[in-house]
């Protein structure tokens, strides 16, 4: 299959000009260099993709970008061996929409060391519905097996439950044998967290905690607020539990001891998904299409919308307004 000479994008600039973006047509050499090229088929909003998209996060590295941190579609050309034309493949962080052009375009050229095979049992779409948020959650308890954590040591807590991370996690988790207590300021979604795997939903002020060290109610958990919510739930976690760090929509800061740490053993795990290595993504999509896969895409996917739907969708969400995933279709 031959790219034409144009093809429509959601591109991002800013230059003296001030910041701008919208959908045009660009061609294949606009496009950052890379050893495969994708016809798009699926993307995702994810809130770094709001903030690149709005301008109100520095989040772009150079510009101009094409939008998106995630990516789905079929490959129509190949430099590197290990990709065929007609090969279905996604993306996910990699620099995408940050030092690169990213998944917001008819066709995405990529580094062949960001392009992952889409797992044989995974549709195109279902691997955007999962996307950056599910693969953070996905690679959180990947981390947190790895550090011995196991159902028997308690539930685990997942902060911010009603974000994309937060739903996934929840799904994920309970799905993978574990016991999960959801945090959420949305007290009207408790009924919905529950119904994705939640045994427990709990308010903010439930966590709170100023002592250095606590009762323990927690194995562990996944925190994507930090600040003074992740403290109250590393001084609240089992001894030799672990606590993984995804997030900081509350706050960058942790004060905080090291009493959890060094009287209970108590592990703090930081995950970073955008530049995980390749045999770490291969492994964790590998769980997703398989005995972690979430059971509750239909549900945690709340909206469909093409390129020209984008910007409404990046306002609603930094006004706190939006609710469950957000799947592109790159029409």
């Amino acid at each position: 299959m031959s790219v034409p000479a144009q093809f429509d994008a959601f591109r991002i600039h800013g230059d003296t000009g001030g910041h701008r973006a919208g959908r045009e047509a660009i061609g294949l050499d606009d496009l950052a260099p890379g050893e495969v090229v994708i016809r798009a088929a699926w993307s995702s909003v994810n809130y770094k993709d709001a903030l690149a998209g709005t301008g109100k996060g520095r989040i772009l590295r150079r510009f101009p970008l094409v939008g998106g941190i995630d990516v789905s579609g079929h490959v129509v050309a190949s430099t590197d061996p290990a990709y065929r034309e007609g090969d279905a493949v996604l993306a996910t962080g990699c620099g995408l929409s940050e030092t690169r052009d990213g998944g917001y375009a008819q066709y995405v050229r990529l580094p062949s060391s960001a392009v992952i095979a889409l797992p044989p049992s995974m549709d195109l779409r279902e691997a955007m519905v999962i996307g950056t948020a599910g693969y953070t959650a996905a690679l959180a308890l990947l981390r947190l097996r790895d550090n011995r954590q196991v159902p028997a040591m308690g539930p685990l807590l997942v902060t911010g439950a009603t974000g994309g991370v937060g739903m996934l996690a929840v799904d994920i988790f309970s799905g993978a044998g574990f016991e999960v207590h959801a945090v959420s300021g949305k007290a009207d979604r408790a009924a919905f967290l529950r119904d994705i795997g939640a045994t427990e939903v709990l308010g903010r002020e439930a966590l709170q905690t100023t002592k250095p060290l606590d009762t323990a109610r927690y194995g562990g958990g996944l925190d994507n607020v930090g600040g003074p919510m992740l403290v109250s739930l590393l001084a609240q976690t089992v001894p030799y539990g672990s606590v993984a760090s995804a997030g900081l929509a509350a706050s960058a800061d942790l004060d905080m001891t090291v009493m959890p740490f060094i009287l209970r053993g108590v592990s703090l795990l930081g995950i970073g998904s955008s530049g995980s290595a390749r045999d770490i993504r291969e492994e964790v999509w590998a769980q997703l299409a398989g005995p972690w896969r979430p059971r509750h895409l239909a549900r945690i996917c709340t909206r469909e919308v093409g390129l020209d739907g984008l910007p409404a969708v990046f306002e609603a969400m930094l006004a706190g307004q939006s609710f469950g995933r957000t799947v592109v279709r790159i029409d």
